[in-house]
């Protein structure tokens, strides 16, 4: 008997095998077919739902792109995790590539999937400093910050995270790493009206460990 499925059901079918896929043979080497057989469906109902199999490498994308906003605003209104930690923990939900296939973020980051590329970033640079904001904000009333543009303070710092720490755009020594990072927290400390050292818990998280302190 035949089965048949609610389309969004089967959607996501087929993304879960192709997701399981690209992971095991990786993107080039898997084809429609591998996932018309894996999912057991014919050529046809694939291509109801997806046009090629890099429409289907976009609906992934945009899948988890969803899972981490979203994984960052479920952190964000949690009232009951203290301002600074709730920071931290949504800058560790916003590591991607810990939620889905390394092969599709290698993918992503090929020269020829620039797009791909791009389309991430457009997501982080417009999803995520409203969600910061609204950290910031609740910190201000706190008495833990103190600006008059938490969400713009927060836009330039995913903007300048997303740009410097992508080893795409820019090629960083350890070394050189570690000092983008500790003057990162240096300035965002004076972008929050923090004083000196208050944040470097947030350079530990990213990478820094200690940095060695900062006057």
């Amino acid at each position: 008997m035949r089965i048949v499925k609610e389309a969004e059901a089967r959607k996501n079918e087929i993304l879960d095998a192709a997701d399981e896929l690209f992971g095991r043979k990786g993107f080039d080497g898997t084809s429609t077919n591998d996932i018309l057989q894996k999912v057991g469906i014919a050529r046809g109902t694939l291509y109801h739902h997806f046009k090629s199999k890099e429409d289907i490498m976009d609906a992934l994308i945009e899948r988890y792109s969803a899972r981490m906003l979203g994984a960052a605003q479920e952190i964000a209104a949690d009232k009951s995790i203290p301002v600074v930690e709730r920071i931290i923990r949504v800058i560790m939900a916003l590591k991607i590539s810990g939620g889905g296939s390394h092969e599709i973020m290698e993918h992503i980051h090929k020269p020829q999937n620039a797009l791909m590329h791009q389309k991430i970033q457009r997501v982080v640079v417009n999803g995520v400093p409203p969600i910061l904001a609204e950290i910031i904000r609740e910190g201000i009333e706190q008495g833990l910050f103190s600006t008059p543009f938490p969400y713009e303070c927060m836009e330039m710092v995913v903007v300048y995270t997303s740009a410097v720490f992508d080893d795409d755009l820019v090629s960083l020594t350890d070394e050189e790493r570690a000092g983008r990072l500790q003057a990162f927290v240096f300035n965002l400390e004076r972008l929050l009206g923090v004083e000196s050292g208050g944040l470097m818990e947030i350079m530990a998280v990213l990478g820094g460990g200690n940095g060695g302190g900062h006057e």
